[in-house]
C-alpha cells in the first residue's frame, strides 16, 4: 500500500495542537492515517484500557461466547497480516542492501524506502488490531488470559509503533519489527489452527514453545540494541536505550510467566507420576 501527502485521518478537533519533537517527526509518514497527531494514539489507548477495566464487569453477566468463526477469520487475517510485514520489511532492506548490525536512518522517497516505511505503517496498524485479541478473551470470558502481561504488552507495543512509524520508519528499526512480525506469523498461525476443534488438538503439541520463541526473540533484541549502543551506531541513541530496557521488561515479565506455566506444571506432574508409582 501507498501514501501520499493528501492521506490523512485524525480524530476530529484534535489535529492543530502543538506536541513536543513534532518538527523531527519523519516528513514521509506525517500526515499518515492514525499518525499524524499523538492523541490518535492517546484516544485509542484509552479505550482500549477503558475497555480492559469495564468489559469485564459487563460480560459476566452473559454467558461466554463461543465466537469461532471470527476468531478464526480473526486469527487468520493476522498472521497473512504480519506475513505481508515480515516479507516487505526482509525484500526492501535487501534490495537496500541494509546492515542488520548498525543502519542508519534515511529519510527517502525511493521505492524501497517507501516500502519500507509503508511496511512499518502496517505494523503500526496491526497493533491496533491485536487489541480484538483482548476483546475476545472478554468476550469468550477467559479471565485467566486477560492479565498484566497480556495488557502490558499490547497497550505498550502500540505506544512504541506509533513512536517509531512518526520519527523513525527507517534504518535500524527494521530488524526488531521484522522479528516480531516473523513471531506473529507462528502465533497467529497457532492460534488459527487451535479453533478448528478436538482433532487438530494432538498437532498442537508446540505451544509452550511460543513462550519460548518470544523469549528468544527478546533476547536477540537485547543483544542487537546493546550492540548498537557499544558500537555508537549511527542510529538515535535514545532508540536503543530504551529498546534495551524495554526487551528486559519483557524478558523478566515472559520468562516468569513460562517458568509458572510449563516449569511449574511439568514439576507437579512428575510429583504426581511419582507417587502414583508408588
Amino acid at each position: 500500500m501507498s501514501f501520499n501527502g493528501s492521506t490523512k485521518f485524525a480524530f476530529p478537533g484534535i489535529g492543530s495542537y502543538p506536541y513536543p519533537f513534532a518538527e523531527l517527526a519523519d516528513e514521509r509518514t506525517r500526515t499518515w492515517p492514525l499518525v499524524e497527531s499523538p492523541w490518535n494514539a492517546a484516544i485509542l489507548l484509552a479505550l482500549y484500557l477503558l475497555m480492559v477495566r469495564y468489559a469485564p464487569k459487563w460480560m459476566a453477566r452473559y454467558k461466554p461466547l463461543q465466537l469461532r468463526g471470527p476468531l478464526f477469520c480473526h486469527n487468520l487475517a493476522m498472521a497473512l497480516l504480519n506475513a505481508h510485514i515480515c516479507l516487505e520489511l526482509f525484500t526492501a532492506s535487501r534490495a537496500l542492501n541494509y546492515s542488520i548490525s548498525c543502519q542508519p536512518c534515511r529519510v527517502s522517497h525511493s521505492p524501497h524506502e517507501m516500502r519500507i516505511a509503508a511496511a512499518f505503517w502496517w505494523f503500526y496498524i496491526s497493533k491496533i488490531l491485536e487489541f480484538a485479541d483482548t476483546a475476545f478473551f472478554i468476550l469468550r470470558q477467559k479471565w485467566s488470559q486477560l492479565s498484566f502481561l497480556h495488557v502490558y504488552h499490547h497497550s505498550t507495543m502500540f505506544a512504541m509503533c506509533w513512536i517509531v512509524v512518526k520519527w523513525i520508519p527507517t534504518g535500524s528499526t527494521f530488524l526488531p519489527a521484522m522479528m516480531n512480525s516473523f513471531v506473529h506469523i507462528i502465533m497467529y498461525g497457532y492460534y488459527a489452527l487451535s479453533v478448528l476443534g478436538p482433532r487438530i488438538q494432538p498437532y498442537l503439541w508446540w505451544k509452550r514453545h511460543l513462550t519460548a520463541l518470544q523469549l528468544v526473540q527478546f533476547a536477540i533484541g537485547l543483544a542487537w540494541g546493546s550492540q548498537a549502543i557499544i558500537q555508537r551506531c549511527e542510529y538515535h541513541t535514545w532508540v536503543s536505550l530504551t529498546g534495551v530496557a524495554y526487551m528486559l521488561t519483557f524478558l523478566y515479565l515472559f520468562g516468569r510467566f513460562y517458568a509458572q506455566k510449563y516449569r511449574v506444571a511439568a514439576a507437579a506432574a512428575a510429583v504426581k507420576q511419582l507417587k502414583y508409582k508408588e
